[in-house]
């Protein structure tokens, strides 16, 4: 896989003080987070970008609230947030918006992205396993809930660290969606 690769450069945040790095794959362009001293066996955080959730605080998903917790768990106990531009499960920002309309009349997240002519899931995991190579990590601690995650990735996982987040009226629906036709566990 051929990737360009940013320099480092510190990140100060309200969970604390990171290094970030860009990976440049094709047409995405992916981020590392991670702490300055890194465990032999790093937690990971393997978040895909989530534009109205992690940026602009929608409350019809969790995403930025598991984004949240992971970067503070990861400042506490060391590791890194692996940051992919795979927005809507891999369909695209605008595919995601229309499949957002069609949520509005009734359809779940995944009969959504059916109607639309899409897979579950889109996202490609590949790219994690160069990143975690490029920095010789042999083994993790995976802070996930999906199960699609723990087996797309190639790398050793010691332990699996769900991600629990407070239900919302806006969001409960899906993510009942997402544990029961998904596999999350939550």
């Amino acid at each position: 896989m051929i990737c360009d690769i940013s320099n480092r450069a510190k990140l100060p945040t309200i969970y604390g003080e990171f290094l970030v790095q860009a990976f440049k794959q094709n047409d995405k362009e992916h981020l590392v987070i991670y702490t300055k001293n890194m465990p032999k066996t790093p937690n990971v955080r393997i978040h895909s970008e989530c534009l109205t959730g992690d940026a602009i605080s929608s409350i019809k998903c969790d995403c930025q609230a598991q984004l949240n917790f992971a970067l503070d768990y990861i400042n506490t106990h060391g590791g890194a947030v692996i940051y992919l531009r795979q927005e809507g499960r891999g369909i695209g920002l605008f595919n995601k918006i229309q499949a957002y309309a069609l949520q509005d009349t009734g359809l779940d997240t995944v009969q959504a992205n059916h109607q639309l002519g899409f897979d579950d899931d889109m996202r490609d995991y590949k790219i994690v396993d160069f990143i975690l190579d490029y920095y010789k990590i042999k083994q993790i601690n995976l802070l996930t809930n999906n199960p699609r995650k723990i087996s797309a990735i190639k790398i050793k996982i010691i332990k699996t660290i769900p991600i629990h987040t407070n239900p919302t009226t806006k969001n409960k629906d899906y993510l009942n969606i997402k544990k029961t036709k998904l596999g999350h566990s939550l």
